[in-house]
This record gives C-alpha cells, structure tokens and sequence, in this order.
C-alpha cells in the first residue's frame, strides 16, 4: 500500500510518540528546563538534538542485542541514571543558593550543555524502552511493507521531539525572562524534581 494512506499509518503513532515522549517528565525534560532558567534558551537549545547523538547506538543494541541481555541490565543502567541527576540537581541547588537577582548571560557553554543531555540521555531507561518496545517495532513493520514507511515513522518520532523540546524551552526561558525572583523559585522547584527524580531512579532500579 505504497500512498498517503499507508505513510500516515505509520506517521500518526510516531507524532504521538514522539510528542509523548517530549512531555513526559523525563530525565532529558527536566534537565532541559533546568538548563533553561539557569543559562537561557539560546545555551539550552543545542541540547535538544541529544537525542539524534545518543539514539543511534541505543537503536542498534535494541534491535540487535537488548532483547538477550538480563532485565538487570537495565535496573543498573537505570541506577546509574539516577546518580548522574542527583548530580545535576546539586548543581541546580548551588546555582538556586547563590542567586544573585541577574538574569545572566554567561554560564555553562551550550558544549557542555550538549555533552550533559547525552549522558542524561544515554543512562535513562527511556530511550531503550522506546526503542525497544514501540519505535523499533514500528520501524521494522513499516520497513518490512515499504522502506519509506520507516523512515516516515522515524522523521514523524524525532521531528516531533526536537520540536516540543524547542517550544518547552521557550515557554519556561518566558517564564525566567519575568524577573529575578520567578527565575530563582523556578530554579529551586527544578533543583527538587530534580532530586526527587533521581532518587526515584535509583530506588525503582534497585527495587527492579
């Protein structure tokens, strides 16, 4: 079935996936909005092209090895995770204590920045699930019918993604463009959600 029809079969469930998969308030969500209060939009952006780095292998060990490896593999991966965001919220708790009322300009590079999502990225869950459970599926079925359906369903996932990681950025740089005092309790908020994430990563994959 080589038309519209068959495309939007396989394009439709990936847009909602990859819309899904943005909003959910994930490791890579939150460090996003994190680095946004902190550092602006235009430090931040970069990162949300994590994904495309980080997506690459983790689809080659899904398709090709995650299905032979012990479940433990990803409780430890997932522990893993959990520290790394502890880390992050430390550092969203330093930079909420010595606040200083400047909305800067100056911060962590959007190197680094990019360097941080993709560890993020790479020791969370998620993308592994996803690949492993719905994507890669849904790529491998639509490649089977017609190889142009697989990439519809690839293009639709991460279009999507990149898209409303961009919007979540710019709504919550908004938010930190208010003033002095919304910027710093927003900082804080995300220091604790991002502490309680991460404490909840490494408990859940301790608990298997």
């Amino acid at each position: 079935m080589n038309d519209g029809i068959g495309f939007l079969i396989y394009l439709v469930p990936a847009i909602t996936f990859g819309f899904a998969a943005a909003i959910q308030p994930g490791p890579l969500a939150l460090y996003l909005i994190s680095q946004t209060l902190r550092n602006g939009w235009k430090r931040t952006m970069p990162a949300i092209f994590s994904p495309l780095i980080t997506d690459g292998p983790i689809a080659v060990v899904c398709l090709l090895v995650l299905s032979s490896l012990p479940h433990t593999f990803l409780r430890y991966l997932q522990m893993a995770g959990g520290v790394f965001i502890l880390y992050l919220a430390f550092n969203a708790y330093r930079a909420w204590k010595n606040f200083r009322g400047q909305l800067a300009t100056a911060g962590v590079s959007p190197v680094k920045t990019m360097l941080n999502a993709v560890i993020v990225n790479f020791l969370n869950p998620g993308p592994y699930l996803g690949w492993s459970l719905v994507i890669g599926p849904l790529f491998l079925k639509g490649w089977k019918e017609y190889p142009g359906y697989g990439f519809a369903a690839l293009a639709g996932f991460y279009v999507t993604m990149l898209l409303t990681n961009a919007a979540i950025i710019l709504l919550f740089h908004l938010a930190r463009e208010r003033g002095p005092h919304l910027q710093r309790t927003l900082i804080g908020i995300s220091a604790i959600f991002l502490g309680v994430f991460g404490a909840y990563q490494i408990i859940s994959g301790a608990l298997g």
